[in-house]
């Protein structure tokens, strides 16, 4: 079983929206667990006191060393990647979320306050992850997005295994669009669109290749930087 725990100050945000839709039903049927840990329960004093002023001088409190590494020494287990959630982390990838479920699971540091005392995040080898180039009240929200990019993953969470294989950001690539039915339809608008030719042709081979092509020109259009790496890739492949 695949197993996760978070480490927060508010153990009862979770398991949140991971309680519900595909994550919720793996967990209700066992094919990973959720352990939300206070961190408070790891305080020194009576007061439950878990941050301090910073050394310096400056703005907001900082999230105390002997209290967090208590809590991460309590839940850690061998081959178990220790992970604090981040602005300054490296960006989370599809890549790192494959990764992280091919393991035994994943322990989640969720900073609050100004942030973690740098010692904790050296003697705990804390690998910092960010979610994106925003500042978010805590680390909770951001685990519970690493957790549902993992959950997906894991094997027979998905009802089509094949379906992750073209999602966005596997191979470098974002995600062709998507049509239904009706094949013509007429929005607020007044215009009437219908679906490309090609998607009901029955021609399997050319239905691949548009997707192939709307996949390639709409990361190049908005993920430059994707692109961009994906070609210098290909570049290093023929070297």
């Amino acid at each position: 079983m695949w197993r996760a725990v978070a480490l927060t100050l508010f153990p009862e945000m979770f398991p949140g929206p991971l309680g519900e839709s595909l994550a919720g039903k793996a967990l209700k049927g066992g094919v990973w667990s959720l352990e939300a840990v206070d961190i408070r329960r790891f305080a020194k004093d009576r007061h439950g006191t878990v941050d301090d002023a910073p050394f310096g001088g400056g703005a907001g409190m900082v999230m105390k060393p002997d209290v967090l590494s208590a809590a991460i020494e309590a839940v850690a287990q061998p081959g178990m990647p220790k992970v604090l959630l981040s602005p300054r982390g490296a960006p989370f990838s599809q890549a790192r979320g494959r990764e992280l479920a091919q393991g035994p699971g994943v322990v989640l540091v969720c900073g609050r306050f100004e942030g973690v005392d740098e010692r904790v995040i050296e003697a705990e080898a804390l690998e910092e992850i960010s979610v994106g180039d925003f500042v978010l009240s805590g680390g909770e929200i951001a685990a519970m997005a690493v957790m549902d990019c993992c959950v997906r993953l894991l094997p027979g969470v998905m009802g089509e295994p094949l379906s992750a294989n073209e999602e966005s950001f596997e191979d470098g690539l974002l995600e062709y669009p998507h049509y239904t039915r009706p094949a013509s339809w007429t929005g607020p608008d007044g215009t009437e669109r219908r679906v490309p030719e090609v998607l009901v042709s029955g021609h399997h081979g050319k239905v691949a290749e548009w997707r192939r092509t709307q996949r390639e020109e709409i990361t190049r259009q908005r993920r430059p930087d994707l692109w961009a790496r994906r070609k210098l890739a290909k570049v290093n492949d023929e070297k």
